[in-house]
């Protein structure tokens, strides 16, 4: 995920910054509680598509 492009990128429910993970291919965003898809390379950030974050994941997000 370009660096640049994910500065530009916010959650569209929470208009908050999105956290990239890598090992999943999701877009995160921790006060949404959502984890939005990537498909092909390309976020998609809608909120039908996305999945809840469960408690152990916003936990593990928090962390520094």
């Amino acid at each position: 995920m370009d660096t640049r492009l994910l500065e530009l990128l916010v959650c569209p429910v929470t208009k908050g910054p999105l956290t990239y993970k890598h090992d999943t291919q999701e877009l995160i965003s921790l006060s949404a509680r959502l984890a939005y898809p990537m498909r092909d390379g390309i976020p998609v950030l809608l909120e039908s598509e996305a999945r809840a974050l469960t408690d152990a994941e916003i936990e593990e997000g928090r962390k520094p």
